[in-house]
């Protein structure tokens, strides 16, 4: 039997809806011609040193994710008081160096690093070198960082190599201070587009929010979360994951979609809370400009002006966003606004265009499974390299309203409904030179699995079209079908 009632939000809501929820200043438009370089990751990459061993500090060459690197001066640290992500990452001393032993074929356009200094150790300095002749010499790629703080931070270059290239982080300061070094992310340089979503070799780049309250009350619409925090890069990497991983490799309710997108090809990362979300800001490792499409699974908390603008400019520039909506009255956490008003907010009460995707969310709470699908047997979405959608199941959702006239496609509608304007669950549109997927629930999307002491529920494998809604419509945001 169906359970309508999903999570319970956040205590002290006193509407009975709530209870009833789904399965759980303006910064400066950047012109098309100047925005920011969009590449691929590069095949293995993000290093995140959880593969191989190397206890000593003595010169060796060990086998990561990505491949081959001699270690110098450096072991793989393990302990506590090696800053990381995961289990493990890189620890340098002195002058030491860690050296890739291969080449990047498709050269690197930005690189970021993550580091911090070891345990109680004093800050030290290191530095990012290139190669674009196999290892036989090297350039300096940037500024000189300082490593301060025992919490892992973020360092971006901008290498811009075509291949091969090489790379190596050197410890320059010289001191027996240790330093720590751990995700380390390359952009191929294979292909250059412009703005979000530009044209690349390989796959492509999915950052999933997790900055606006997506785990609170009982939620958990994230990728991986870890002991109640979410990663930048879930854990353990990436690179692990082969055609016969299991969802459970990560543990969060959207667990399942990250996976499924690796296997085809593809990177992913949450976007952690208290990480700012723009667009054409080269000093942020996480710009929006520097993915394909962006991923919003019901937003708790308003965006700001000046986010409201970074995704629009985002998406007019050539990105894709996936809109995820849950019912009226699902305010997990007492701030005044749940999901529907902040994406109607974010359409009508923003500073680059009024209804710039065509429709809005109405303020509904529907649960049921419709048929009531658009008969096209060439929509890409319905009938995709993933599948094809024949069903949709609700579990307290909201719908949505078409403008008259508007680039907006409805692609499913309430099983009773005419095929008209409203009473839609899910559609698409564009904007500018991007794309844009909404649906108004997040019960399809949640795979059962997440955080100890979360109530989750597998909507992913519930109704077999759910998956394949989902991953044909974020492949065709990044424009792969």
């Amino acid at each position: 039997m169906k359970q309508v009632f999903r999570y319970l939000a956040a205590p002290l809501l006193g509407a009975a809806l709530l209870a009833a929820c789904a399965r759980q200043d303006a910064s400066p438009q950047v012109p098309a011609a100047t925005a920011v370089s969009q590449n691929a990751s590069a095949p293995g990459f993000p290093e995140g040193f959880e593969t191989g061993t190397k206890t000593a500090y003595a010169s060796a060459s060990v086998t990561l994710g990505s491949g081959s690197w001699t270690l110098n001066d450096a072991l793989l640290g393990n302990t506590t008081a090696d800053p990381k992500t995961g289990t493990q990452s890189a620890r340098v001393r002195n002058s030491g160096m860690l050296s890739m032993n291969f080449d990047l074929t498709d050269g690197a356009g930005v690189v970021t690093v993550d580091h911090a200094r070891y345990g109680t150790d004093a800050s030290g300095t290191w530095e990012l070198w290139a190669s674009a002749n196999s290892g036989a010499s090297y350039a300096k790629v940037g500024s000189t960082i300082t490593s301060s703080s025992t919490a892992l931070s973020t360092a971006s270059f901008t290498v811009n190599l075509a291949g091969p290239v090489r790379l190596q982080v050197r410890k320059t300061d010289g001191s027996t201070n240790r330093l720590n070094f751990d995700n380390i992310t390359v952009q191929s340089y294979g292909g250059t587009g412009t703005g979000g979503g530009g044209t690349t070799s390989g796959g492509k780049k999915f950052l999933f929010d997790a900055s606006h309250g997506e785990l609170a009350g009982n939620a958990d619409w994230a990728l991986d979360v870890d002991a109640g925090v979410v990663p930048r890069f879930p854990t353990p990497a990436a690179s692990g994951i082969t055609a016969s991983t299991s969802e459970s490799y990560w543990t969060a309710a959207l667990s399942s979609w990250g996976v499924a997108l690796v296997k085809l090809g593809n990177s992913v990362e949450n976007l952690p809370s208290g990480t700012a979300i723009t667009y054409g800001n080269t000093s942020n490792p996480q710009d929006l400009a520097n993915y394909n499409v962006f991923v919003v699974d019901e937003p708790n908390n308003l965006f700001t002006a000046s986010e409201k603008t970074a995704i629009l400019n985002f998406v007019q520039h050539g990105g894709g966003l996936f809109m995820i909506s849950d019912h009226t009255v699902s305010d997990r956490d007492n701030d005044g606004y749940d999901s529907p008003a902040i994406w109607n907010d974010l359409m009508s009460n923003n500073s680059v265009q009024a209804n710039p995707f065509g429709y809005s969310i109405a303020l509904t709470n529907i649960s049921e499974t419709t048929s009531n699908v658009l008969a096209s047997s060439t929509n890409v979405i319905l009938h995709g390299s993933q599948g094809n959608v024949t069903q949709l199941k609700f579990s307290n959702g909201a719908t949505i309203t078409k403008t008259s006239g508007s680039q907006a496609q409805p692609l499913i509608w309430q099983g009773s409904s005419a095929q008209g304007l409203s009473n839609i669950m899910c559609a698409t549109s564009t904007f500018g030179t991007g794309r844009v997927f909404c649906i108004t629930d997040s019960s399809p999307a949640d795979d059962g699995t997440g955080s100890p002491g979360n109530t989750v529920y597998p909507g992913w494998t519930e109704i077999s079209s759910h998956a394949p809604l989902h991953l044909n419509a974020s492949l065709w945001l990044a424009n792969q079908q």
